[in-house]
């Protein structure tokens, strides 16, 4: 199911927004909303910062989702704050869910990395690599929570970067999904089917808002993902990845179609309406690829000497916190023919009118060298 813009923008979490989302932002959210959610803190961070959970609904079908194990990956956390908005509202399709379903999340797992803007912990430790050994505190914390809970279905939030696009076509991947491999051979048990089922239904619903925007992240299985070792452990997983809406580096319009996907997705497991969608269509999602550029300079002979005729220049942006927002700083990543590749913005220099827009860029003497 969806709802209309309108009704998004109406429960849509004001307070939280842009790519710097900290602990002290999830705090303020449940300190306001305490009355309709039950909240524990489920444990600590290696800093000390609470990791807290919220738990709504008291159906049978429970569903355990977790943001932000990656500190810099945001996009996702605005979307479950959205989506609590969206069943503390009322709605006839909110009650459905809350009376078939158990929702328990965590917005937040990686309070330390969300306060300097890194994908790693305070300990440098990357914690979807740190499933089996679980050295971090964090990764303990997810781990009793999933064993408390026991839950039926896990979706495991996350972004990723600008880079990616759909397939071989220009359209980037705004949202990417996966069903986690559960064994080196990538074989499809029925826990993974069925993750495969609901990302098709979900995939159907965004298809019909960013058509063509919607990719399947790899499936290479790695144990010490916690993706693939929940799905080892036969509990259907799904990985979210919030990636490039065209001028959205904020991630504004990615957060309402990963809050669509969400609302579909539970809404299916509070419907047992799973077996409606075919485990076939998932893998007519087409496979991410790699080939975009934040910004592409075609034609760069023309104002980089060092450069062939017709060879080009990719910049990406290295984002870097500074003041407690997120800068975007231009660096120069590849130079050469670059022919199958695509840029979120595009110059050519030998049109004068995109010359001359591209001398006026900032970053203009960084890539002339």
């Amino acid at each position: 199911m969806s709802i209309s813009q309108s009704e998004y923008r109406s429960i849509k979490e004001k307070s939280v927004s842009g790519r710097y989302v900290i602990n002290e932002q999830i705090l303020d959210f449940l300190e306001k909303n305490k009355k309709q959610l039950l909240i524990k803190t489920v444990g600590k961070s290696v800093q000390g910062r609470e990791i807290k959970s919220l738990q709504l609904g008291k159906g049978p079908s429970k569903i355990l989702m977790w943001s932000q194990m990656h500190g810099n990956e945001s996009t996702t956390t605005k979307a479950v704050l959205d989506f609590v908005n969206f069943l503390n509202a009322g709605s006839v399709s909110a009650k459905l869910i809350l009376e078939h379903c158990t929702l328990l999340i965590i917005p937040i797992l990686n309070p330390d990395g969300a306060a300097v803007y890194t994908r790693i912990n305070a300990n440098e430790i990357d914690l979807n690599r740190d499933a089996q050994n679980r050295t971090e505190s964090e990764s303990v914390v997810l781990k009793n929570v999933f064993d408390g809970f026991k839950p039926d279905y896990c979706f495991n939030l996350h972004d990723q970067r600008t880079i990616f696009n759909v397939g071989k076509t220009p359209k980037p991947a705004t949202v990417s999904f996966l069903a986690p491999a559960h064994d080196p051979e990538r074989s499809i048990s029925r826990t993974r089917g069925i993750s495969m089922q609901l990302i098709v239904a979900m995939n159907q619903v965004l298809e019909e808002m960013i058509p063509g925007q919607v990719g399947r992240y790899d499936d290479g299985f790695n144990a010490n993902c916690v993706g693939d070792s929940f799905q080892m452990l036969n509990v259907p997983t799904i990985l979210f990845e919030s990636g490039h809406y065209p001028k959205d580096y904020e991630r504004e319009h990615t957060r309402e179609y990963i809050f669509h996907a969400i609302l579909q997705g539970v809404t299916v497991v509070a419907e047992n309406a799973i077996h409606k969608f075919q485990q076939k269509d998932y893998f007519k999602i087409p496979e991410n690829g790699k080939l975009f550029f934040d910004v592409l300079i075609k034609n760069a002979h023309i104002i980089d000497s060092s450069l062939a005729d017709g060879e080009a220049i990719g910049v990406l942006y290295k984002e870097v916190l500074k003041e407690g927002s997120v800068a975007f700083e231009p660096l120069v990543d590849k130079k050469g023919p670059l022919v199958e590749c695509y840029g979120h913005e595009t110059y050519d220099c030998l049109n004068e009118i995109n010359l001359k827009e591209l001398r006026q860029q900032s970053f203009y003497q960084m890539i002339k060298g």
